[in-house]
């Protein structure tokens, strides 16, 4: 029977993503990998993560990849950058660049070897850009962050699926599905609760691979979703 694997946040954690794929899951080819975004910045290699991923998309892997709102802030800048030639669109870029750089831009600018965004290779960029929102499946719906449950149809809101840290579930209007996202970093106790418990709507696996020296936090988390298992890896890129 194939396996579903959602991996959330990973964080430039390149080595920590492949020593859950390679040691930990060991995916089969029928199996399914579903990513929910957030491949780069604040650890130190994101570039590495974007070419193992791609790597695994090319070796024709059942993979699954979402776009996170790092990517989705990352594009925008880039744009910004590449289309600056008024002051005021510098000074708009640089306050931009200013944001990127506290959320870890400069570990992912460091991991492509460039000074500048705009010097990124740009089918990265593309890459990045082309990702997908989000997932339905028959129990579940996977997304980064969250839906906008205030819409009518929840899944005409992209943005909220790339930012919202609060809001309140109507199952009703996905199906009754349970919402698995990444996003918010949660520690280990309320990841392996949410899973077991149906009471939530929701499961949060997030759990900061890149967080070091907080008690609960710094591993990146795998959720196998016919068994419902949790699996746990360490970071190794520190």
């Amino acid at each position: 029977m194939k396996k579903q694997w959602v991996i959330p946040d990973i964080h430039g954690c390149a080595n920590t993503l492949k020593c859950l794929v390679e040691e930990l899951i060991r995916p089969a080819r029928y199996d399914e990998i579903y990513l929910l975004g957030d491949y780069i910045d604040r650890g130190p290699d994101s570039k590495g993560v974007i070419d193992y991923v791609r790597s695994l998309q090319k070796d024709e892997y059942t993979i699954t990849v979402l776009k996170g709102n790092h990517e989705d802030f990352m594009v925008e800048l880039y744009d910004a950058e590449v289309n600056a030639r008024t002051s005021w669109l510098f000074n708009f870029t640089k306050r931009k660049r200013k944001a990127w750089n506290a959320i870890g831009g400069k570990n992912t600018l460091r991991s492509f070897g460039v000074n500048h965004l705009k010097d990124v290779p740009p089918d990265y960029i593309e890459w990045m850009r082309n990702l997908e929102y989000f997932v339905e499946l028959d129990n579940f719906v996977l997304v980064h962050a969250g839906l906008n449950f205030k819409k009518e149809d929840p899944f005409e809101d992209k943005h909220a699926m790339l930012w919202f840290r609060d809001y309140l579930i109507v199952p009703e209007k996905i199906g009754n599905r349970r919402i698995i996202h990444g996003h918010v970093p949660v520690n280990m106790e309320l990841i392996t609760l949410a899973v077991k418990n149906n009471f939530y709507k929701f499961i949060d696996i997030d759990n900061g691979p890149y967080i070091q020296g907080r008690s609960g936090f710094g591993n990146l988390v795998a959720l196998e979703l016919t068994e419902m298992e949790v699996v746990i890896q360490d970071n190794r890129d520190y």
